[in-house]
């Protein structure tokens, strides 16, 4: 079942990239008199500003529904990790109503945290501004969020994260996926634990970039856009540990430092934000 919930989160994601790039479609908009402005597409206009989102809407429902009928047969409970903690949306709990309310929210959270880990990976992306034409993918995806200074794209999602777990606080208790906050302290000490480890899903982007730079210093892939974005934007990375020797002859060294340290750091963080959100559990 967890295996269906990704495959059905990725048709999700994919449904509302699909509409996203149909939004910025240059041929899909009123031009003046050229040869782009001439081009018409076969489809009804309308056609293209609402099957798309109508398209997810109805997948993540279904899925709740086959979720619902399912789960309570095999006893199955819907899970979200969170980094910090697991949320778990069981199906055979109270009753029927409440069940389908269930797996309604969890067919709509899961959905949310897939569209938000991605998002969180562009936002990264767009942080360490790599080279165009590449880059034009994530400017068309966060429009004038790419445009933003650094400092605010980095503290974005520890914005977001907050107050969105802020909001879902209340439906999630009522469904009783977490225990209720002794106060109104200590709601906003787990969102910002919440927000806090919300980075941590970083770690899995930079080193994918690490280990296809390696991977590109060996192979010659030929010249490319998709792989010169993929050097500019490791050697940004590997910017904090440029100053260490870590090159003997031909060999060079620091993408592996890079990994290894990424991934240390990140259980440290992990470890340290699941202790502090152990503590401010009721």
């Amino acid at each position: 079942m967890g295996l269906i919930d990704f495959i059905l989160n990725l048709a999700g994601v994919l449904l509302w990239l699909n509409w996203r790039a149909a939004k910025a479609d240059p041929i899909g908009k009123p031009k003046p008199a050229t040869l782009i402005g001439t081009l018409r597409r076969a489809e009804p206009a309308n056609a293209r500003c609402w099957h798309l989102p109508a398209m997810l809407g109805g997948l993540l429902l279904l899925r709740a529904l086959f979720y619902w009928q399912i789960g309570s047969a095999v006893t199955w409970a819907g899970k979200l990790d969170l980094g910090v903690t697991v949320l778990s949306f069981s199906s055979s709990l109270s009753g029927p109503m409440i069940s389908l309310l269930r797996m309604v929210a969890f067919s709509f959270f899961s959905f949310a945290l897939a569209l938000g880990i991605f998002y969180s990976c562009l936002l990264l992306l767009s942080i360490l501004e790599g080279p165009m034409p590449t880059h034009r993918l994530v400017k068309m995806q966060l429009g004038r969020i790419d445009d933003w200074p650094r400092w605010v794209r980095f503290l974005l999602p520890l914005a977001v994260v907050t107050l969105v777990w802020w909001l879902a606080n209340r439906p999630l208790v009522w469904l009783h996926a977490i225990p209720r906050p002794v106060s109104m302290a200590h709601r906003i000490e787990e969102s910002l634990v919440i927000a806090l480890g919300s980075y941590l899903v970083w770690k899995f982007l930079v080193a994918g970039l690490l280990a296809l730079h390696l991977l590109n210093s060996y192979i010659y892939f030929g010249k490319n856009p998709f792989w010169n974005y993929v050097n500019a934007t490791a050697k940004e990375l590997l910017r904090p540990v440029g100053k260490i020797p870590l090159r003997v002859g031909r060999a060079d060294f620091a993408p592996v430092v890079g990994i290894a340290l990424v991934f240390l750091l990140a259980e440290l963080a992990g470890r340290a934000l699941v202790a502090i959100y152990g503590r401010l559990s009721p």
